[in-house]
């Protein structure tokens, strides 16, 4: 009899936010860390990296030719003899990282530790030795968490089973079937008992219940993200979240060392992507991919030491902080503590000079008789070589709270430092006690455009008082982290049971975009998520 069994979530593949499982074993503790957990590092390195190539997927489809020689050529010259996972532990407590997820084992099957499963592995390279025992320990000696990636997929299993390659339509035996459950479970027994605590797990690829009830019975307190809570892939939620989540994001475009075609985000992009990631109920897992020495590319390290200055500046606003009402008012981010200490993250910064005084209102925010306000890192009291005053303030208005502040701190030589400030808002309240439920609805393609819907959930009449949307054309899941601005729509009005719609003749017919219904409340904008027009009738 042969079964059949189809993989659904793969690296660089749209990962829906569905992730959340029945099965979920996680304690109420690890979870809390999480939702803590600014951000974390993750590092895909395979034996493939030598090609400079998409880490295992290009298997997939491949002629015999190509596949006999990965899985027999690539092991005899793969010698990551520079690798320091000490020195990259260091880097990423630096910037701010709490633990780290290692590819122990990719799709190709390729295994980064001793395993006496197969003969598909680092000791059996010119490396020689377990390279995962050398993370494990150099990671906990840091004091960070230490934490797994591992995949059901094996891709060398199929190989040697002469079964073709592929993510969709795997089919075996149920003798084949029985003996891949036991090699993923002889997998799992090593990985989770001969390397000490495991903090955290991030299972990619199917079957993954195996992995998951093994890596609970051997490990208890191991937290599993990917496989029992959100992750979404390579893009950020369109609105908060209150579920336990995270996003995993590459540095450049690509999971592994790719050291053409490849283009990396600014570390002033991925700071702004933390910070969106802290301000909508998240943390950020950003991923690194060591070059086949094992060193991190002098691309990667600078962006983690340009991350490194700015969470020493401003650690405490996205470290055990949660969302406030809204996450965000246009270009000003928020993260919230106690709900009475703000921090506002001033993201669009390129005009505003060292020493320049900036004035900014806040809708959602109102003084109290003990609100006080100045920006991390610095003291507000004293610039370099000037004696201007530099003191931060702030005053009520009927509109919102006028905060104005100095940027008085010398970060960098030439007095241009890029990236996002922090004001940090002590006793204060919010303007309102909870946002209202947005939720971005379907939409219809017409001859003259698209029709945009959108619903508020639970509508109280008044509660808000009209709704809009925002749209760009979609670039694919990848490319959307440098998409085109987003476009707003003119307002419209909310129906009694909270329906709302909007004609957009801009949508093209045949094009894709994406959108996002948007609700204003107490002159607030309350995002839902992110959805993709299609474009077809």
């Amino acid at each position: 009899m042969l079964c059949c069994y189809q993989i659904v979530l793969a690296q660089n593949d749209v990962v829906k936010d569905d992730e959340a499982s029945d099965f979920n074993l996680n304690k109420p503790e690890r979870v809390e860390w999480l939702r803590n957990t600014n951000d974390g590092l993750f590092i895909h390195f395979g034996v493939d990296g030598q090609l400079g190539i998409v880490i295992s997927h290009a298997l997939v489809g491949a002629s015999d030719d190509f596949v006999n020689r990965y899985f027999t050529e690539l092991p005899k010259t793969f010698d990551p003899k520079k690798f320091n996972p000490h020195e990259i532990a260091v880097l990423a407590k630096l910037a701010g990282m709490k633990y780290i997820v290692f590819t122990t084992k990719h799709h190709s099957g390729f295994c980064m530790w001793d395993t006496k499963t197969t003969d598909f592995n680092i000791t059996k390279t010119p490396y020689k030795k377990d390279l995962l025992i050398e993370y494990v320990e150099a990671t906990r000696e840091v004091g960070l968490g230490v934490g797994f990636y591992f995949s059901p997929e094996d891709f060398n299993f199929l190989h040697d089973h002469q079964i073709p390659i592929s993510r969709t339509d795997v089919k075996m035996d149920d003798a084949t079937l029985k003996l891949y459950d036991e090699y993923t479970a002889r997998q799992c027994k090593e990985l989770f008992t001969n390397y000490g605590k495991i903090d955290v797990l991030f299972i990619d690829g199917d079957p993954k219940e195996t992995v998951k009830k093994l890596a609970w019975k051997l490990q208890p307190d191991i937290l599993i993200t990917r496989g029992a809570i959100k992750t979404p892939e390579q893009v950020l939620p369109g609105a908060k979240i209150t579920a336990p989540w995270l996003s995993c994001i590459t540095m450049g475009t690509a999971w592994q060392y790719q050291p053409t075609n490849d283009r990396y985000k600014s570390g002033n992009q991925l700071l702004q992507l933390l910070i969106e990631a802290r301000a909508k109920g998240g943390s950020l897992l950003l991923n690194v991919g060591p070059k086949p020495n094992g060193e991190l590319a002098q691309e990667q390290e600078d962006r983690l030491r340009e991350m490194a200055g700015w969470y020493f500046i401003n650690r405490e606003s996205v470290d055990s902080v949660r969302s406030w009402v809204v996450s965000h008012e246009k270009d000003v981010w928020f993260t919230s503590k106690n709900g009475h200490t703000l921090y506002a993250f001033i993201t669009d910064v390129k005009d505003w000079k060292e020493g320049q005084r900036k004035t900014f209102m806040i809708h959602s925010v109102k003084s109290t008789n003990d609100t006080k306000v100045n920006v991390l890192g610095q003291n507000s009291k004293i610039i370099e070589y000037k004696n201007d005053d530099v003191t931060s303030r702030f005053r009520q208005t009927a509109e919102g709270l006028e905060v104005s502040v100095v940027k008085a701190q010398r970060i960098y030589d030439d007095h241009r430092w890029p990236n996002p400030v922090v004001i940090k808002l002590e006793h204060i309240a919010p303007v309102i006690n909870e946002a209202v439920q947005v939720i971005t609805a379907e939409n219809k393609a017409t001859a003259t455009g698209g029709i945009l819907s959108g619903k508020i959930m639970h509508y109280v009449p008044k509660s808000a008082q009209r709704a809009c949307f925002y749209y760009r054309p979609y670039t694919g899941q990848v490319e959307t982290l440098y998409a085109s601005p987003w476009v707003k729509t003119s307002w419209t009005s909310i129906k009694p049971n909270g329906d709302f719609d909007l004609m957009v003749s801009a949508l093209q017919k045949g094009k894709q975009y994406e959108y996002k219904a948007v609700a204003e409340q107490s002159n607030l904008e309350v995002e839902g998520e992110t959805k993709i027009y299609r474009g077809v009738q």
